[in-house]
């Protein structure tokens, strides 16, 4: 029988004003899960407990930044709204409990075709740790990697849990072009663009999924605190994906 898992409650927060219309909490200093837990379980509480004049939240590695609307917020007492919304997030603090290990909100596959056109650092990245391209394919595939936090473009994933042995530089002089679902290597980081976009990350492959679509609800594919899986495609069942994809 195994031992139930006790919540636990949230470390100290610290707090700081982002322009007048924002607050940071910042959780701690270093990336890792249990933190990454700590702020899952905070924004779910602020979903069930939205407090007057609320707009969005944005969770990030280490911080959750809480947007609200000052004049609503000024309606509420006497005291300025960074102090209310301040006081507003102190008080949710002591009520919210997490679970050591936070589970994921679900599992996505990621189809890809690597290497050629579609991954043209493929080459680089092998030979940097020489290694053969199908090793690379091997190690990047064989991962389930946590969506840490959406951030730099719209919809863009940061994952965590890519092995060392296929990390990679960012390259000298970034691409002023990187197409939309390029999937790339940045020192032990591996993310995909959404969009196209400029891009200084090692690119070793492409889905054929629109991981943004500003008519979708919601219109990123992927939320933080997803895992995903990437799986090796080819160039064929590439090209059929895609044409779903777009809709012919």
């Amino acid at each position: 029988m195994e031992n139930p898992v006790t919540p636990v409650e949230l470390p100290e927060i610290s707090f700081y004003p982002l322009g007048d219309a924002a607050i940071v909490l910042e959780f701690g200093d270093h990336i890792n899960r249990l933190l990454h837990g700590y702020i899952q379980a905070f924004t779910m509480y602020l979903d069930q407990h939205p407090f007057p004049g609320l707009v969005e939240y944005v969770p990030a590695f280490t911080t959750l930044t809480v947007y609200y609307d000052p004049w609503v917020v000024s309606q509420q007492g006497l005291r300025n709204p960074y102090q209310t919304v301040a006081a507003y997030l102190a008080e949710m603090r002591s009520h919210v409990k997490a679970h050591p290990e936070t589970p994921a909100a679900k599992t996505i596959e990621i189809p890809v075709c690597y290497g050629g056109k579609y991954g043209p650092d493929m080459d680089y990245v092998a030979q940097l740790h020489g290694l053969k391209p199908k090793e690379v394919i091997k190690l990047h595939t064989q991962t389930t990697y946590l969506v840490y936090m959406i951030g730099f473009a719209p919809g863009f994933p940061y994952l965590g849990g890519m092995t060392p042995e296929i990390a990679a530089p960012r390259k000298d002089k970034p691409r002023a072009k990187v197409p939309a679902g390029s999937v790339g290597i940045a020192d032990r980081q591996t993310g995909v663009y959404p969009i196209q976009s400029p891009g200084g990350w090692q690119l070793i492959g492409r889905t054929p999924l629109l991981l943004f679509n500003p008519h979708r609800d919601p219109p990123s594919l992927l939320q933080a605190g997803d895992m995903i899986r990437f799986v090796a495609i080819t160039e064929k069942q590439f090209e059929k994906k895609k044409a779903l994809a777009n809709g012919h």
